[in-house]
């Protein structure tokens, strides 16, 4: 099979398109005809080195969807459209960036869709993550208010957005790139690492909720900008995973409540990713896929993705 290999740390030219032996399967494991995978920002950062517990040489990607080939649960016969996500794909084994991939059974998420591979490949990471985000800030059908995301055309701020949108939030979504705001609806911010002058004019009490997919580099300044008693969500890690010199007593206003969000938590979340598969076949989610690259291409695809020109979801396919 062809396979993604990540050679050793560094930049997109450690990414090699190699041919390797098609996995053999063991119990508790099945194999997965990979149909496509959703590129992630956690595999930059692998590539570059920054996951200490990550042995090179690997095959990255820590989602997938496909067929499943050769089965050793029967609760998911061969033949079945499955998806993965997290478990440690792609780190402690090896992940989607590949023709086929060795999977355990828990990670597997049958699905029944009629969406093309390329679609259903910029689901599952994607939305799960968007929405775990919001549970965790305690919005869901019914809520209403106003919503932050910073970080909003990452593809988990689109998403974001879609749902939040649907259950009748007032939304405002932030970008560095003014070339990327198209991809925006609702309310549209410039962030460009100063103040976010534009928001006091348009809620000058804050907003109810702040999502935050940047990260490190706004987090303390998210707990500034929401409400007092409100909540912020950091469930990316854009501008990296370590918050210097945070103090919590100081930072954090009384009252306002500071929490995150790790996708790990919605692995296997087979009846919610069904239903998210079901809200974008009915029109009422409509995923943002930026770019589809093939696996040739994936050295490419990274650069692209370091480079922050997507507005979206990029998907590899084989």
């Amino acid at each position: 099979m062809r396979a993604a290999v990540c050679t050793r740390a560094g930049g997109p030219e450690v990414l090699e398109i190699r041919e390797l032996p098609i996995p053999a399967v063991r119990d508790g494991w099945s194999l997965v005809q990979v149909k496509g995978a959703g590129l992630n920002r956690s595999e930059l950062r692998t590539r570059q080195g920054h996951s200490p517990d990550v042995v090179f040489p690997r095959v990255l990607g820590i989602e997938c969807v496909g067929t499943v080939a050769v089965s050793t649960d029967p609760r998911i016969p061969e033949g079945t459209t499955v998806a993965a996500v997290m478990g440690e794909m792609g780190r402690a084994f090896d992940g989607g960036y590949a023709e086929y991939a060795l999977l355990p059974d828990p990670l597997l998420m049958p699905v029944t869709t009629t969406l093309p591979w390329d679609v259903l490949a910029a689901l599952p990471e994607t939305y799960l993550t968007a929405q775990g985000a919001l549970d965790a800030l305690g919005i869901g059908p019914g809520s209403t208010g106003r919503l932050l995301i910073r970080g909003g055309t990452s593809s988990v701020g689109l998403a974001a957005a879609a749902i939040a949108t649907a259950h009748g939030l007032d939304v405002a979504a932030t970008t560095r790139r003014p070339g990327k705001a198209a991809a925006l609806t609702g309310h549209v911010l410039l962030d460009d690492g100063g103040p976010l002058t534009g928001l006091p004019r348009l809620w000058p009490e804050g907003p109810d909720w702040v999502l935050d997919l940047v990260g490190a580099r706004t987090a303390v300044d998210s707990l500034r900008l929401v409400r007092r008693g409100g909540t912020v969500c950091v469930a990316g890690s854009l501008s990296g995973w370590i918050v210097p010199d945070f103090e919590p007593i100081a930072k954090i206003p009384s009252g306002t409540k500071l929490t995150a969000f790790h996708s790990n938590d919605r692995q296997g979340s087979t009846h919610l990713l069904q239903r998210i598969i079901g809200e974008v076949e009915a029109g009422t989610y409509h995923p943002h896929v930026d770019r589809v690259f093939r696996l040739g291409d994936i050295a490419a695809a990274h650069r692209y993705m370091e480079e922050d020109r997507a507005a979206g979801k990029l998907v590899v396919v084989p």
